[in-house]
């Protein structure tokens, strides 16, 4: 569990490097960005490796009607997390639609993994996405919404979505749980 604990950390404190410490940040110029990047990829490798590597024991059942309802949540984190938001009609004054569909995922993987692990790992994840958000918006207060785009990339991005999820999701049942119901 520490090596998860220490991914977690990882990645909200790369995450969090420019708006906390700017000057620090600044200073490192273009290599900064290359350091952050590294700092990302071994988080998400000690995540990885540390969540695998937990103990693993339910601490519940869920509902069987939460596997719909997770994909349900993928499906919208997988539109947000697209160009879909800011190019179309629907969600384009929307001021943070990736880390909005961040959270989604990461709330419908809670909903089905009633394990230690994962309440570290998803709920680790979804309160960065929340601080994130807090902390981009008192650094930069003054946004503004780009142009509004068509319902029609809006339908795009949807359907997108629909087939990305059904990839995601046959992958995941080769690696792992199908998140498929029957």
């Amino acid at each position: 569990m520490a090596l998860l604990v220490l991914g977690i950390l990882l990645w909200w404190a790369a995450h969090l490097f420019k708006r906390i410490a700017p000057g620090a940040r600044a200073s490192l110029g273009d290599k900064g960005k290359g350091i952050v990047a590294v700092a990302l990829v071994v988080s998400i490798v000690l995540m990885v490796i540390g969540y695998r590597s937990a103990e693993s024991y339910d601490l519940g059942i869920y509902p069987p009607f939460f596997q719909h309802i997770n994909n349900l949540l993928i499906l919208l984190a997988l539109y947000f997390t697209s160009p879909g938001p800011s190019k179309g009609a629907l969600f384009y004054k929307m001021r943070h639609p990736m880390l909005t569909g961040f959270g989604l995922w990461a709330i419908a993987h809670l909903l089905v993994n009633w394990d230690p692990a994962s309440f570290v790992l998803f709920g680790g994840l979804w309160a960065w996405s929340i601080v994130e958000k807090i902390v981009i918006n008192r650094a930069e207060p003054d946004w503004t919404p780009g142009p509004k785009g068509s319902i029609a990339k809006d339908g795009m991005f949807f359907v997108a979505s629909i087939v990305l999820l059904a990839v995601i999701g046959y992958i995941h049942g080769l690696i792992g749980p199908s998140p498929f119901p029957g």
